[in-house]
């Protein structure tokens, strides 16, 4: 069990050892959980991206970065786009910010695979470019907007806007190498969450990494307390407790169990901002093959972090190379 001296009021590793958190399971899913997002996708897939490429934001690791914005089930979105500077396209991504934002895309470059393109969407109502005006642009409003229906809660229009962000990406780079089950998806914390609600419903990805996902098992992840989004869930839960029956379709662990492409998960024994149980219930569940890098924290500084975040850069380069020939 990892253990890191901090003065948070409460144990960032939950009490949990590894075996422990391999045990943590999934919650029972809605009987129309699997009906409600396949009626989602399939709005989603009538929506016309109408992409439009802005201005050039950065240059770095032999990447142009664009701003751009497109439609998509719910509204007009935001992203980054990262193009080769020279040659041919041979490989695709979608990649999911935390809720730090997207305040630049070199933090996800180089991306794993050369050859590749990458849309990376920003969270609808989140600064900068969130273009969603009404929207809370904090993380502990913007996780309770609309929530109380699954209709109107915010997280299923992310969701859409990664659904759109690769419409738009294949819009924008016409190569062929992307048609079909190509693309990666990567996403970290808030991104990794999303990532999994996403992908069991679209057969354009290939594989995807999940970082420190959020989402996961929301019956225990209430229980728990944080210093992230999810405290302000667990405290608007317990005033409104009806509010799971909400949440219940956009938990990243019901979902991972529809998920059966290859997914590598990284997950943390310790981290205060995204309880690790939760983490772990995302990998526990997923139905594909699902290697696992273990790090030591997450959303928290420690010795070594350097270290494993160079592996996980290798590792991950590995996996998508296997995956997405």
């Amino acid at each position: 069990m990892s253990s890191f001296g901090h003065s948070f009021g409460f144990d960032p590793g939950y009490g949990y050892g590894l075996e422990g958190l391999l045990a943590v399971g999934a919650p029972s899913e809605p009987a129309d959980f699997g009906a409600f997002w396949v009626g989602r996708r399939d709005a989603a897939a009538r929506v016309d991206p109408r992409p439009l490429l802005g201005d050039v934001v950065e240059e770095r690791d032999g990447f142009r970065v664009h701003e751009v914005f497109y439609d998509a089930l719910g509204g007009r979105c935001a992203a980054l786009l990262a193009l080769p500077r020279h040659g041919p396209v041979h490989h695709g991504f979608v990649i999911g910010h935390g809720y730090g934002g997207r305040h630049e895309a070199g933090a996800d470059l180089p991306l794993p695979l050369p050859r590749s393109a990458a849309i990376l969407p920003i969270a609808p109502g989140l600064p900068a470019l969130g273009l969603r005006p009404g929207v809370p642009p904090d993380p502990d409003g913007h996780v309770l907007h609309g929530i109380g229906s699954r209709d109107t809660y915010l997280v299923g229009d992310c969701v859409a806007a990664v659904w759109g962000a690769a419409s738009a990406l294949l819009e924008l780079v016409p190569s062929p190498a992307l048609r079909g089950r190509r693309l990666g998806y990567l996403g970290e914390s808030f991104g990794g969450g999303i990532g999994a609600l996403a992908l069991p419903w679209d057969d354009r990805f290939a594989a995807a990494r999940l970082t420190v996902p959020t989402f996961g098992n929301h019956p225990l992840r209430c229980t728990l307390p944080c210093t992230g989004s999810g405290e302000s869930v667990r405290t608007h839960v317990r005033r409104h407790p009806e509010a799971l029956d909400v949440l219940a379709y956009f938990d990243a662990a019901t979902a991972a169990a529809h998920l059966d492409i290859p997914v590598l998960s990284a997950c943390a024994l310790f981290d205060p901002v995204v309880p690790p149980p939760g983490q772990f219930a995302v990998h526990n569940a997923l139905a594909g093959p699902r290697p696992l890098e273990v790090l030591d924290a997450g959303h928290f500084p420690y010795p070594g972090e350097p270290e494993q975040r160079r592996h996980l850069g290798q590792v991950t380069s590995e996996f998508f190379g296997s995956w997405m020939r």
